[in-house]
């Protein structure tokens, strides 16, 4: 008995992820925010679309799955979980959601916008917090009651089927990257090369640390696209010089955590215009972040 205890606690030191992620009661935190969360690795992540919200960018009517995709996720961290997550937000809606989530000790670590001339306007307010899964996301849940966020699977976004209308195999081929389609937008996540780091712990690419990017089809082979390229310091310049000389308006330059390593900076971004030719652009963006090579 004595040796098994032993052995226990011998591969507890060597894989304390394995035995944080054990000891989680996962559905305790799927009840708490009345949904079934997406795993990937160790990493369960929520999603909070707001299939609510009708915004309108020029002659765009905007899909949740291409700038209105809120989200939260978890990742064990010893004997708990850390989270971060970006949540979607109308202008009335921020500061009752920030005092609520300050309230409940969830970190609020970013507010800024991520589009320009988009009616309604919509913001978006990162966190962070470290602790009991369920209780950050008890926390979380009453703080999104302040908004109009649906729960409701079937109202939060459109049907995942919804075509591509424009040539998908052509832009995965400039990109180098397989994407997905999210109820109607084609969407590409793409990690960084290099280690990230956030409170002395590694930090996982589906923590929000991966090259966002996502087309939404307008019509002729044309796509709306926006997201966000993750920059340290000395790629933001070269960053910003490749999307505005491929014609891609930067629409925000701006942190989502307070104590990554290496600093990062995220680059958001929009464009209108035929999908191979923004494809170019996005590809270029990638080169000027040392994006990781294609698996």
């Amino acid at each position: 008995m004595k040796q098994a205890l032993i052995g226990i606690a011998f591969f507890a030191a060597l894989f304390p992820n394995s035995f944080a992620l054990a000891e989680t009661d996962w559905l305790q935190v799927d009840a708490a925010l009345g949904k079934k969360a997406t795993v990937i690795g160790a990493v369960h992540k929520y999603g909070f679309p707001r299939g609510d919200l009708h915004v309108k960018l020029e002659n765009v009517d905007i899909k949740p799955g291409l700038a209105l995709g809120g989200w939260v996720a978890f990742e064990p961290a010893g004997d708990a979980a850390m989270m971060m997550g970006d949540l979607v937000l109308t202008e009335n809606e921020v500061g009752p959601v920030m005092k609520s989530l300050l309230a409940g000790g969830v970190q609020v670590t970013a507010l800024h916008n991520h589009l320009f001339r988009a009616t309604p306007a919509t913001f978006y307010m990162h966190v962070g917090g470290h602790g009991d899964p369920a209780q950050l996301a008890k926390t979380l849940r009453e703080a999104l009651a302040q908004t109009k966020t649906p729960f409701d699977a079937s109202a939060a976004s459109p049907a995942a089927d919804q075509k591509i209308g424009f040539d998908v195999g052509q832009v995965e081929q400039i990109l180098g990257f397989q994407g997905k389609n999210n109820g109607g937008v084609f969407q590409f996540s793409v990690p960084k090369a290099e280690r990230i780091s956030a409170g002395g712990r590694a930090l996982s690419p589906a923590m929000g640390i991966a090259n966002a990017i996502n087309f939404q089809p307008t019509d002729d082979g044309r796509a709306a696209i926006s997201g966000d390229f993750v920059a340290t310091a000395r790629e933001v310049q070269p960053l910003l010089k490749a999307l505005q000389s491929n014609g891609i308006e930067v629409t925000a330059l701006h942190n989502h955590m307070l104590d990554d390593e290496p600093r990062l900076f995220f680059v958001h971004f929009w464009a209108d215009d035929e999908a191979a030719k923004l494809a170019r652009g996005v590809r270029a963006g990638l080169d000027a972040v040392h994006a990781a090579p294609a698996s």
